[in-house]
């Protein structure tokens, strides 16, 4: 499919020099940045919601305040 799309001048430029440097076309390079865009798109927005708790339940060694604390521990006063 074809589509036109308008990029000011400063775009172009950075964009051309980047296609150059990884020895692509202009399309090519518009391409891979809008298959990376609908890649990230894809993945579910709340992914990273809840991923401690794969880790059990909290226990006082696992504590986050605790571990804080202990790090502070180590401050010279």
């Amino acid at each position: 499919m074809r589509t036109i799309i308008e990029l000011d001048d400063t775009q172009v430029q950075r964009l051309d020099a980047w296609a150059r440097a990884q020895q692509l076309s202009r399309a090519e390079a518009v391409r891979r940045a809008v298959q990376q865009l609908l890649d990230q798109a894809a993945t579910p927005a709340g992914q990273g919601f809840g991923l401690w708790l794969q880790a059990g339940p909290a226990t006082p060694e696992r504590d986050g305040l605790a571990i804080e604390r202990s790090l502070r521990d180590e401050w010279p006063e």
